[in-house]
């Protein structure tokens, strides 16, 4: 039941993304392909007064990493770096089976991503863009 609901959030996001698009002259803007699979993604991002103001990404991949990247959007915006930060660090620990989002969020539904190895970095590929637009380490 509750991987039917998965499912079907991940494929909304990948049929529907919220926030895709270029934004031309972003403060953040940061590319990453993913060799073994050739997802890719490039992330952008504008700050006012300390807090995200835009996320935007564009890309082409599976549905995991274009969906992750538009749940991405959703949840950094209106962040400051460091909760950015704090929120990419928090999700790369569920993707490792190490901490849990709340059901009711629709990051939750990539949890079942960390079942398959192989599948990991294709959820991890954008927030792994904005750290590294950032100034952070992957």
């Amino acid at each position: 039941m509750m991987r039917e609901l998965y499912t079907q959030i991940i494929m909304d996001h990948y049929r529907s993304p919220r926030n895709r698009g270029e934004l031309a002259g972003a403060e953040v803007e940061e590319h990453l392909l993913n060799p073994l699979c050739g997802d890719e993604i490039t992330v952008y991002a504008n700050f006012q007064d300390g807090k995200a103001t835009e996320v935007k990404f564009e890309g082409r991949g599976c549905s995991i990493s274009q969906a992750s990247a538009s749940m991405m959007t959703e949840k950094l915006l209106g962040k400051n770096r460091e909760e950015a930060e704090a929120e990419i660090e928090r999700f790369k620990t569920m993707m490792v089976g190490e901490e849990k989002f709340p059901e009711t969020e629709d990051l939750a539904a990539l949890r079942g991503v960390i079942q398959y190895p192989s599948r990991i970095k294709c959820a991890t590929l954008a927030w792994d863009a904005f750290r590294r637009g950032l100034g952070g380490k992957e």
